[in-house]
């Protein structure tokens, strides 16, 4: 199962206008799918484009011989008005298919890169708070 990391910031607030765009009412995520192209494309990663979806959000990387991003989810607003956001890899698992190249693809390393990637993204950021780094850490809300 992919690792999920859950942060909370002031920088990933509601944006004006986000709401018109959600498939699904309340997965917000806009703000950190748009800070995530930047600060992946800063180190180096391919991520031409980022898009709302039914789940949530999802940031493209390119590069990989798979399909491949960063799935970004909503908690429940806080009493603060903050949101929790969690975010993971968006490989279906650390084998998949290719048809392009008809056999399977071992995506560990892209999939543990990508992990220790958008740790140090978080970590080295101020204001962002790192809640948990995966599913078992996280509390039952």
């Amino acid at each position: 199962m992919s690792k999920f990391i859950r942060v909370r910031s002031t920088r990933f607030a509601i944006l004006p206008g986000e709401e018109q765009e959600l498939v699904n009412e309340g997965m917000y995520g806009k703000a950190l799918a748009q800070y995530l192209q930047r600060k992946l494309q800063e180190r180096g990663y391919d991520a031409p484009f980022f898009c709302c979806e039914d789940w949530g959000w999802w940031v493209e990387l390119k590069g990989t011989p798979c399909a491949f991003g960063v799935c970004i989810y909503c908690g429940p607003q806080q009493p603060d008005g903050l949101l929790d956001l969690f975010c993971t890899d968006g490989a279906v698992a650390p084998r998949q298919w290719s048809w392009r190249r008809f056999r399977f693809i071992d995506m560990t390393g892209a999939i543990e890169k990508l992990h220790a990637d958008l740790l140090a993204i978080f970590r080295a950021d101020p204001e962002v708070q790192l809640l948990a780094t995966d599913l078992d850490a996280l509390p039952d809300d």
